[in-house]
């Protein structure tokens, strides 16, 4: 495995690395890991090979996690704005108005946020535990002293396992694999890898009662209308739910989840065809690196919940927005704005004038209503007392481990351990599985990526260091795409 360049979320990095020690396991066939440079992601995946080698020159950046915030109210104090953020009752977890309305965490959002770091960085130590047989203080002393400065200390501190380059590594393969030094090793290309799949089938796969095993995926922000690439539009999806609850070949339903949440209505309209979905087939939710606040609201009805002990989860919680921009307007550009109007509420929206405190209360009034039906949708689903939903909702996010020890996932695990409950739920031994909707194949997928990279390149040399700033207008763009009331994660958690 060449690692260079590996870079995921924890739970899809702690999935691929589950299955190449299952890979270990069944085939006896040795894991080599290789890198230039090893981030803790990455060296993270390595901890699954018989060997981890580092380019002689390389490093490995080994120096604990840390989640950091831009906050945005004194820009927005510079530029007369003012952001009414308006949270459920209790939500003091919900903090993603937070960053336009202080200059520093909340110490509830500091409390969440190093509970998550602690778990995730003690799955971390769990995976280099096994590999290099240290124990976690050991390896807490290695980070906190930041001893390993270069490739040497790696070595020396027995992270690593030798200094390589990928010649010597090629060869160090050919050794292992037994070949005569002058023969090239075979590579085969991921695309060729991947088409060689096919359509999974499980049992005999020419049995006459075969059935069907549907996946469907839920991947990035909620929001209504037509998905898009990055968007799950509750149209979109709701579509394909109501597709496999009617086709009765369809024995059961995955339902994979890797969503931050959105709008809150978007949420309510999926929860919809998941429920009734779930009445006539079993139907279990596959949770990715994060399925919270609307990306758990849709979670909730199913038969069964899976998640990675890594998983973010939870944030059961919503909260308004709603900018006013009369300052702004008038002190920075000289516009001011009047009109009539033929009812006391009928501007209540603008982005004008201030909130009156009557207003305030109405709105206060909407989001409350919502968290209240959110806890009732997981209380229902979950089969949790409202009382105990509410006190693990708040707004507050939660790895898989602790997601479990609340109730509100059933088992831990990834996509393929959910597949094989859903089949257990059906009684299905032999039978397909089919994705919904089409997966785009590989060098579609590659393609889009590189696209993608094209756009930040191009971002990043205009804007420089302050390329940060385009990833909190889109958050802001989203949102204001989705009016309402939102259920979604209080930030997009970047964890370095």
């Amino acid at each position: 495995m060449d690692l260079s360049f590996a870079s995921a979320g924890f739970s899809t990095l702690r999935e691929i690395r589950e299955k190449l020690l299952e890979f270990k396991k069944e085939s006896g066939k040795p894991v080599v890991a290789w890198a230039e440079m090893y981030g803790q992601g990455s060296y993270y995946l390595a901890t699954a090979a018989d060997a981890i080698y580092l380019q002689p020159k390389g490093d490995l950046d080994y120096r604990g996690l840390h989640s950091e915030y831009m906050f945005l109210k004194g820009m927005f104090e510079k530029l007369d704005i003012d952001v009414q953020f308006i949270r459920g009752k209790n939500n003091k977890f919900k903090s993603f108005g937070e960053v336009y309305t202080q200059d520093a965490m909340s110490p509830a959002n500091r409390e969440q946020i190093r509970r998550l770091l602690d778990g995730l960085w003690s799955d971390h130590l769990a995976a280099v535990s096994s590999k290099t047989g240290m124990e976690a203080a050991r390896l807490n002393t290695i980070v906190d002293s930041l001893l390993v400065r270069n490739g040497e200390a790696a070595l020396q501190l027995e992270l690593i396992d030798g200094l390589k380059y990928r010649d010597e590594v090629l060869a160090d393969m050919k050794d292992r694999m037994s070949l005569d030094v002058k023969k090239e090793i075979e590579f085969v290309e991921m695309g060729k890898y991947s088409r060689s799949f096919g359509k999974r089938t499980h049992g005999d796969a020419k049995a006459d009662d075969k059935g069907k095993l549907a996946i469907i995926y839920a991947e990035g922000g909620i929001s209504s209308g037509k998905s898009s690439d990055g968007t799950i539009g509750s149209t979109s999806l709701s579509e394909t739910i109501r597709e496999a609850r009617e086709d009765s070949t369809i024995k059961a339903i995955v339902f994979r989840v890797n969503s931050p949440g959105g709008s809150g209505l978007a949420s309510e309209v999926i929860w919809r065809e998941v429920k009734l979905a779930s009445e006539v087939k079993p139907v279990v939710v596959s949770m990715g690196n994060v399925a919270a606040s609307g990306g758990y609201y849709i979670s909730a009805p199913a038969t069964k919940i899976y998640a990675e002990p890594t998983t973010i989860t939870g944030s059961i919680g919503v909260f308004g927005i709603i900018p006013n921009m009369q300052g702004f307007f008038k002190n920075k550009l000289g516009i001011t704005f009047d009109g009539e109007k033929t009812h006391q509420y009928a501007d209540m929206m603008t982005t004008s004038r201030p909130l009156s405190e009557q207003e305030k209360l109405v709105i206060q009034g909407y989001v409350d209503e919502f968290y209240d039906g959110f806890v009732q949708r997981v209380s229902e689903g979950r089969k949790l007392t409202i009382a105990q939903v509410d006190s693990i909702g708040q707004g507050r996010v939660w790895t898989g481990v602790d997601a479990k020890a609340r109730g509100l996932v059933d088992e831990l695990g990834g996509l393929e351990d959910a597949v094989k409950a859903a089949a257990a739920l059906a009684g299905l031994t032999n039978y397909s599985e089919v994705e919904l909707p089409e997966q785009k194949d590989f060098f579609q997928q590659l393609m889009e990526d590189l696209n993608g990279q094209a756009r930040m390149w191009v971002a990043s040399e205009w804007l420089g260091e302050d390329v940060q700033l385009l990833d909190q207008y889109k958050r802001v763009r989203d949102a204001k795409q989705n009016f309402g009331i939102q259920a979604r994660m209080p930030y997009d958690l970047v964890i370095q």
